[in-house]
């Protein structure tokens, strides 16, 4: 590794240690709408453990995720998007 790719990556992370520890703001930051789960599932007309199955997720994941003590994160946001609009195509599933 060439000195200069070296001093980039130690520039690199030493911006992220800072932004983890509040000295920096990061260049941009990413949110996201978190869906209504218990919502879409009751629209497919699913239980619980219905909708946990179709999902290949385990009961517990959903019930999480319903109750707010955890949420979906990327393509699980996008699924559950697409199920809020479309509740029958977890049928295909």
């Amino acid at each position: 590794m060439d000195n200069q790719l070296f001093d980039e990556l130690l520039a690199s992370i030493k911006e992220a240690g800072a932004i983890s520890r509040g000295e920096l703001e990061p260049s941009r930051t990413f949110t996201y709408e978190i869906p209504d789960i218990k919502a879409i599932r009751k629209k497919t007309g699913l239980t619980q453990a219905q909708f946990a199955q179709k999902l290949q997720i385990s009961p517990r994941t959903l019930q999480n995720w319903e109750q707010g003590h955890r949420n979906p994160t990327g393509p699980a946001i996008t699924l559950m998007k697409l199920l809020d609009k479309q509740p029958d195509l977890i049928d295909l599933a």
